[in-house]
């Protein structure tokens, strides 16, 4: 293989790509590459799956799916890591009573 040529292909696939990275629809592989997963990648690592026939461009549609799963599981994510910060206070039922009543003096 000329390297040249291969690096050369790069570069014009990279030059194709618009954004600073793009979305990857990954092919099966000799080497057991799974088809249909979808991951985003920077250019010039996506340019290099192209070349190697490892992956394909996903299609607006795929990429408006991708974005989307992705928008709701940090939206998820977020809202677990929210809810374990939720602090509480056990109070005894005798202060609570003097809470309600306004007896802030025994604090």
């Amino acid at each position: 293989m000329n390297l040249n040529s291969y690096y050369d292909k790069i570069r014009e696939t990279e030059q194709q790509i618009s954004g600073d990275s793009a979305v990857l629809v990954s092919q099966e592989t000799p080497d057991g590459g799974r088809p249909g997963v979808l991951t985003e990648a920077p250019k010039r690592t996506a340019a290099r799956l192209l070349v190697e026939g490892a992956a394909r461009l996903a299609t607006a549609a795929e990429t408006a799916t991708f974005h989307a799963a992705n928008q709701k599981a940090k939206t998820e994510a977020d809202d677990a890591a929210a809810a374990s910060k939720l602090q509480f206070t056990v109070v005894p039922a005798a202060e609570l009573q003097s809470l309600k009543r306004g007896n802030l003096a025994k604090a």
